[in-house]
């Protein structure tokens, strides 16, 4: 018996579009077969397009901690600069221990930005040899100034940097060339408004050779078989390939918008949304320059009784999100990222409002 269904405005898993999951339910192919490999190339020379790359993409049937965790395993030799501004760049470092390699957390407080002097003032140090960075921190709804943290990297040539775009990638332009990130990593369950379960990312030449240089690699995330697979559009092991059929629709849809209208539509639904919080008597918890285009964490100025709100939002048929770990009860958040719409957002709100009237 089917969960009746309830829309979601939480930071993902978001709402995925009927055609997309009519796309899922095509026939099986093998992924050895040329007619997987078609897809594939066509996948790849449309993710290079958003990405603004001409280097490698690879998919992963994984999560995107997976290949987080995998980047950490191949490309971190020496020692690892964690940049910590919220629940999942900590994780990040927790990972990058619990997989054997030396690091360091350099940590902003919950709700700021990882900002240009912090990376410089770790890097300068000389001893890493790789950097972690979340560009759009999902617990607190942080977007760190991802093109101002390149310019340093680019002192520092000898440094392997890992950036997760799992939240924005799509919903902002991220020109990966024209940054020099070696390794980016997104999954697709966020602005790319697909079912989870699949992740991409990027390996630079330099991030190659790195991990040519590592032992203990593992396979399932060894780079080195991923970009082996590649010369022939496939992976190393089996995909999810009704997701990839999804991706492959979706991708088309992206082109078919247009990516500055895309990326357009989510600074318009950031504000609206934005707007709302403020209207409504709460505030924002980052500063507003570095609020996050793909979902806005609010602060609960008012007090309001968030487990109560969350409760009547479900009887109403709406997935509300009433914070994450040390902030939750303290902050709720919004998404409006994905294939949403602003007239969704205000569908959301007035809901919001209705319930805020009845809670005493």
């Amino acid at each position: 018996m089917s969960t009746p269904h309830k829309k979601l405005f939480i930071p993902g898993p978001v709402e995925i579009a009927p055609e997309i999951l009519e796309a899922m339910a095509a026939p099986m192919i093998g992924h050895r077969m040329k007619e997987y490999a078609v897809i594939h190339g066509r996948i790849k020379a449309n993710l290079k397009k958003l990405l603004f790359t001409d280097g490698r993409v690879f998919l992963a049937t994984s999560s995107a901690f997976g290949v987080m965790e995998g980047a950490v395993r191949n490309l971190v030799s020496k020692r690892c600069a964690n940049f910590c501004n919220g629940a999942f760049s900590d994780k990040w470092h927790d990972v990058t221990k619990r997989c054997g390699k030396e690091a360091d957390a350099f940590k902003a407080e919950w709700g700021q930005p990882i900002t240009p002097e912090i990376v410089d003032q770790a890097l300068s140090t000389g001893k890493y040899d790789s950097m972690t960075l979340i560009h759009n921190e999902t617990s607190t709804g942080v977007m760190s100034p991802l093109a101002e943290i390149c310019e340093v990297l680019r002192r520092y040539p000898d440094v392997v940097s890992i950036v997760d775009t799992v939240s924005s990638m799509s919903a902002v332009k991220v020109p990966l060339d024209e940054l020099g990130i070696d390794c980016c990593i997104f999954g697709v369950q966020k602005a790319f408004a697909l079912p989870p379960g699949l992740a991409v990312f990027t390996a630079s030449d330099k991030a190659l050779a790195r991990a040519a240089t590592v032992e203990g690699r593992g396979y399932y995330f060894d780079f080195l078989e991923f970009a082996a697979n590649d010369e022939k559009d496939n992976t190393p092991s089996t995909p999810c390939i009704s997701q990839i059929y999804a991706l492959d629709l979706q991708l088309q849809r992206f082109f078919a918008e247009g990516l500055e209208q895309r990326w357009e539509r989510h600074r318009i639904m950031a504000e609206q949304v934005r707007d709302w919080v403020k209207s409504q008597g709460y505030g924002l918890f980052p500063e507003e320059k570095y609020c996050s285009q793909t979902l806005t964490c609010a602060t609960n100025a008012k007090g309001t009784d968030l487990a109560t709100l969350k409760k009547m939002l479900g009887e109403r048929g709406y997935a509300f999100d009433d914070g994450y770990g040390k902030i939750k009860g303290k902050t709720f958040r919004i998404a409006h990222m994905g294939d949403m719409q602003p007239k969704d957002l205000l569908e959301f709100t007035e809901v919001i409002e209705d319930c805020l009237r009845n809670i005493s």
